[in-house]
């Protein structure tokens, strides 16, 4: 997970500053959820499992209330059909995940996350819908920084 991380900040970073943030908390939440993971047992380590969930939060908050914002806005102005569309497709998958994720984040809060094997269990289906909804991201901001770049004006 963290390789694709970093794979993403080499292809976007610079692009711009919101993005480069972004990306950051990207990598910080891929490794507070290693170290929870990692944890034995994870649930019962109280400041890991904060941490993790704080930086989610934080990312998924991000993710909604800026970069998604920041990229359909851009679309619009461009009138990019293209990415639009893709925004409308990968949008309700994008939310799915958001939605676990935050269930998780209230489930631990609440002090639900007790049980050894089904917060293993959880973790695990977290961490697969995490690195799915990384693609899905990488995905949009792909289609959407390809069609609005600058042409080298010596190609063009």
């Amino acid at each position: 997970m963290l390789e694709s991380c970093q794979n993403a900040q080499e292809r976007w970073g610079g692009v711009h500053l919101l993005i480069d943030r972004w990306l950051q908390e990207r990598e910080d939440l891929v490794k507070a959820f290693r170290e929870l993971r990692d944890a034995r047992p994870a649930f019962a380590d109280k400041s890991k499992n904060g941490r993790f969930c704080q930086i989610m939060v934080d990312y998924l908050s991000a993710w909604h209330f800026e970069v998604c914002e920041q990229l359909v806005n851009e679309a619009r102005a461009f009138d990019d059909v293209r990415g639009l569309e893709l925004a409308d497709k990968v949008g309700p998958r994008l939310d799915e995940i958001k939605d676990y994720a935050l269930s998780f984040n209230d489930h631990c809060h609440k002090g639900e996350c007790n049980d050894p094997e089904r917060f293993a269990e959880a973790l695990q289906k977290l961490g697969g819908q995490l690195r799915e909804r990384f693609e899905l991201e990488d995905c949009l901001i792909e289609v959407l920084h390809t069609a609005h770049k600058e042409e080298d004006p010596v190609q063009a």
